[in-house]
């Protein structure tokens, strides 16, 4: 293997190791400017795409321990990678795509899982992990909220029949 080549897989392989996923799209069609445009949206995901040779990211992917790929290597293929989650690039490569029609979503991997485009998509639906962290708050909080609620219905009751005998004059 030429050394370029050997460097490239390198740099990819790098890539693969410091990311919990990737998502392989096809972006033939795209021209320079939505491309750069998904790079930005990527970007603010915390996120990132880059254009690679089939057999440069099968030979990473390979050494990075991914399953076998089993030829679905094929066409002009993009990788995101990222360092956050994976919602909310999917979400973004949903939305990019809803916008542009070019975009494919091929399959993607999550902690060497293997994810079909269907999962994906459904991934890119849920909520952002910021409003799912606070839903679960809510869940975990709400039994304490009415314990307390339950604990101080009696005294105020009390109160309120104590005052009522006051205000009659008794």
């Amino acid at each position: 293997m030429r050394a370029e080549k050997q460097n490239l897989t390198k740099e990819y392989l790098a890539r693969l190791n410091a990311s919990p996923f990737f998502i392989v799209v096809n972006y033939q069609g795209l021209k320079v400017g939505p491309i750069t445009e998904l790079r930005k949206r990527l970007n603010k995901a915390g996120a990132e795409i880059h254009v690679v040779k089939n057999s440069i990211f099968r030979l990473a992917t390979q050494e990075a321990g991914v399953a076998e790929l089993n030829g679905s290597l094929a066409g002009q293929i993009a990788v995101i990678t990222g360092k956050k989650d994976i919602s909310s690039a999917a979400k973004v490569v949903k939305t990019f795509n809803a916008e542009f029609d070019k975009l494919k979503i091929r399959f993607g991997y999550l902690n060497n899982n293997r994810l079909e485009s269907s999962d994906l998509l459904t991934l890119a639906d849920l909520p952002s992990i910021e409003v799912l962290r606070s839903r679960l708050m809510g869940v975990l909080l709400a039994p304490a909220t009415k314990l307390a609620v339950l604990l101080n219905t009696p005294a105020s009751q009390l109160a309120r029949v104590l005052q009522a005998r006051v205000d009659k004059g008794e």
